[in-house]
């Protein structure tokens, strides 16, 4: 029996929730020639939605779609790499006439990239192998410009290219290309709202008015609950109202924790049962013990000025005044600047958010984990 709360990645149709309305309206906008910015919190299954979008046959079955995601990257060099991988996988079982037009204006890496057994192109380039990332993304962007179908390329947390250290210009380099690319056209697809907002709304910035804004909103809690009735449902299992109710007040309605947390009471719920509300904080501890030794480590390996921080703000759960006396008092923190110095060292590691001078622990499982530990 496969677990229908999908936890990692895509899984099809069957298992995605709702986002039918968002996706026609994705779909409408690519088809109509328009780049996007797509702007949302992370973990509420935006690149979900992407992948579910390209799989609509107006795009498939038209066009090349590309999804890159640059969270990992710190540098043009990773983006050029991640950007090159992410073409060749998708190319590759379309055939060779296909792949083999991309190989042909890869000249700066031709020597680099290998074949497998059954002759088919892998892009497992090591570290060096690209020496002008440049001129590798301008065959990139040559290759988007003259493929044999229109493209779309998807780049997933786009903000990232901001902290790129090797090249100040990133923006204005990509909107330049993209300004000389007419067979492709774009999705930046981002999860911190203000830095994704400045980006395409200040005049000052290279992508100014350059793209369609849209906010990807939390899916309702009547869609959600649908979705997961119907899949204890199909399999031999019921599901109270209020298991729903309550997990969507306690995780605010981000997909990523429900679904984490829906994964295990489906587990739990024997064919034949039935899920209530009681079985929910057993479903929570459980996922709490099985990432006990990743937070044990995360927390012990920070600086003590951050951990310090950390615990309070795990502690308030919504942090305001972060560097004001009382804050600093009732949790024994040493000084404003301390605390000024440890908020930057969080936040740049993505421990925690800041959302209009509000402070939360990034993730909301490790944020009930340090609580867990404070109480013990």
């Amino acid at each position: 029996m496969k677990n229908p709360f999908v936890t990692n990645g895509y899984a099809g149709p069957e298992y995605f929730c709702d986002r039918e309305k968002e996706t026609e309206m994705l779909t409408d906008f690519l088809v109509n020639e328009n780049n996007v910015a797509l702007i949302s919190p992370r973990r509420i299954g935006k690149t979900d939605m992407l992948h579910h979008c390209f799989g609509q046959p107006a795009l498939q079955d038209n066009y090349h779609t590309f999804i890159i995601d640059i969270y990992a990257t710190a540098s043009v060099r990773d983006f050029v790499n991640v950007f090159g991988k992410a073409i060749i996988d998708e190319l590759r079982p379309k055939g060779r006439s296909v792949w083999e037009r991309f190989l042909q204006i890869m000249q700066s890496l031709r020597s680099e990239i290998n074949f497998d057994i059954n002759g088919l192109p892998v892009w497992g380039l090591g570290i060096g192998a690209i020496e002008n990332p440049t001129i590798t993304l301008d065959e990139i962007f040559r290759y988007l410009n003259d493929a044999e179908k229109p493209c779309i390329v998807a780049i997933d947390e786009f903000q990232q290219i901001m902290r790129y250290n090797d090249n100040q210009n990133m923006e204005a380099l990509l909107r330049t290309y993209i300004q000389r690319t007419s067979n492709a056209h774009f999705v930046f697809a981002g999860s911190q709202r203000h830095i994704m907002s400045a980006m395409f709304t200040s005049p000052s910035r290279p992508f100014y008015q350059s793209v369609t804004i849209m906010n990807l909103p939390l899916i309702s809690i009547e869609k959600y609950m649908v979705f997961a009735q119907k899949h204890f449902m199909d399999n031999d299992k019921m599901l109270d109202a209020d298991v729903v109710m309550d997990l969507y007040q306690r995780f605010d309605g981000i997909t990523s924790y429900l679904q984490r947390v829906m994964n295990m009471l489906f587990m739990m719920t024997a064919t034949g049962g039935t899920c209530s509300a009681d079985m929910i904080d057993t479903a929570i501890e459980t996922l709490l013990d099985i990432s006990n030794d990743t937070y044990i480590s995360l927390v012990y390996q920070m600086p003590e000025k951050q951990r310090d921080v950390l615990l309070a703000i795990a502690k308030e759960g919504n942090a305001k005044n972060v560097t004001g006396g009382k804050f600093i008092h009732r949790h024994r923190l040493p000084s404003a600047s301390s605390v000024r110095s440890a908020i930057n060292g969080l936040l740049e590691k993505d421990f925690i958010t800041n959302d209009n001078g509000n402070y939360h622990v990034y993730d909301k499982f490790f944020e009930l984990w340090i609580n867990r530990l404070v109480k013990q």
